[in-house]
């Protein structure tokens, strides 16, 4: 799961990790107002001269695709403000569609020094949490690690022990900060390994953190990533959920506990287990189509489970063929069968079915799809299936 970055900034607060004050607000009526008076009341608490008004996306690069401007009065926030609202930015990360902006940050500006950063993640090659700086703040990461890999240093720690001072010295000693800011740094930094470690995040990112003029580092912006598997020791995180800047399908297939990734091909798959959902995706590749989703029913799926599973993927536009590959261990071939019937006839479905069915009581599912009347293409085999989808997409 994800969050805004006015949220995250929230996270990290309550670890003693500073951030900018700022705030937040959502499209609606009254908005120039709104924004008006947000914008004056930091002033007066703050004492700054300077805003900053961000859009709130769940994507990366959005002052390239201009969601975020820098304010140097009252009136400019609030013009702004009702810019950025309802705008659509499109971002390398946010595909071609790009992301529509519902919410807004309006925060203090900061009288930047430098720009760093700063990512913490598990490395599951060592069993470690790694903490990786970098003096190439504002940039990519990834760019950075393909031109200047020299200037990323990654800091391992041992479960066993935790964050230690010496961990945020070495930290601070990369970035070259000078021993009054590396007191400060081995605090920052703890507090950065604290909620990464508390709040089971499978990702932190400080892109950029700041050194201000004043000495001080500041998370100037933040990405969070959490284990969706560990939610529920967090409700209130699990209450930043934003639905909004989820695909509709998988809020859908959430509901229904179905592991459900949206892609951008025209084939829609239904299968058993990850893994083979993984090999299903590939070998329609490799047969020359393009898989519209990952779908997992997991491995004891209802009738009516699978007939939730139709609906979510009939439900994208673009699938023109559905492939169907179960293999029955503690799911029963029968019992697939007749969610597919059932959900077939119930969705009165007009693109073409294809349908790979082995294991337990595999020749009683194959009877059951055979007296259905409905006109299902059986297949023998995974290759069999992946090439007579692939055929069936080229003949709709």
């Amino acid at each position: 799961m994800n969050i805004h970055e006015y949220q995250a900034k929230q996270v990290l607060k309550k670890f003693g990790v500073r951030v900018p004050e700022g705030r937040f607000i959502e499209e609606g009526l009254d908005l120039k107002n709104r924004a008006h008076q947000a914008a004056e009341d930091l002033a007066k608490e703050r004492g700054n001269r300077v805003w900053v008004v961000k859009a709130q996306i769940h994507a990366g690069g959005r002052g390239k695709a201009g969601g975020v401007k820098v304010c140097k009065d009252v009136e400019a926030v609030s013009a702004a403000v009702q810019e950025i609202m309802g705008k659509t930015l499109v971002t390398p990360q946010t595909g071609s569609q790009g992301k529509k902006v519902h919410k807004v940050w309006i925060e203090e500006g900061s009288e930047i020094a430098r720009e760093l950063y700063c990512g913490v993640v598990t490395d599951r090659t060592i069993s470690q949490v790694v903490m990786m700086v970098s003096t190439e703040g504002g940039m990519e990461i990834e760019e950075v690690a393909a031109r200047h890999p020299e200037k990323i240093v990654k800091v391992a720690i041992d479960p066993t022990t935790g964050y230690l001072p010496f961990h945020g010295r070495k930290l601070a000693l990369a970035l070259g900060l000078t021993p009054e800011q590396t007191k400060e740094a081995v605090a920052f930094f703890g507090g950065i390994y604290q909620c990464y470690l508390q709040s089971d995040c499978s990702l932190v990112e400080i892109n950029p953190m700041i050194l201000t003029k004043q000495g001080s580092l500041v998370a100037l912006d933040a990405k969070f990533n959490f284990d969706d598997n560990a939610l529920y020791r967090h409700s209130e995180i699990l209450a930043m959920r934003d639905l909004l800047e989820e695909n509709a399908q998988d809020v859908e297939a959430s509901k229904h506990e179905l592991a459900y990734i949206a892609l951008d091909g025209n084939i829609g798959c239904l299968v058993n287990g990850a893994g083979l959902a993984m090999a299903t995706m590939d070998i329609i590749k490799l047969h020359g189509g393009e898989p519209a989703n990952f779908l997992d029913v997991g491995g004891g799926a209802s009738k009516e489970k699978v007939a939730h599973a139709f609906k979510i993927i009939l439900k994208d536009p673009k699938v023109k063929a559905i492939l169907v590959n179960i293999f029955g261990g503690i799911m029963k071939c029968d019992v697939i069968a007749e969610g597919i019937i059932a959900a077939a006839k119930e969705l009165k479905l007009q693109v073409p079915l294809v349908v790979r069915l082995e294991g337990t009581h595999v020749d009683r599912g194959k009877e059951l799809l055979k007296q259905s009347g409905l006109k299902i293409i059986p297949a023998d085999g995974l290759t069999d299936a992946a090439k007579k989808v692939v055929a069936a997409v080229v003949r709709v």
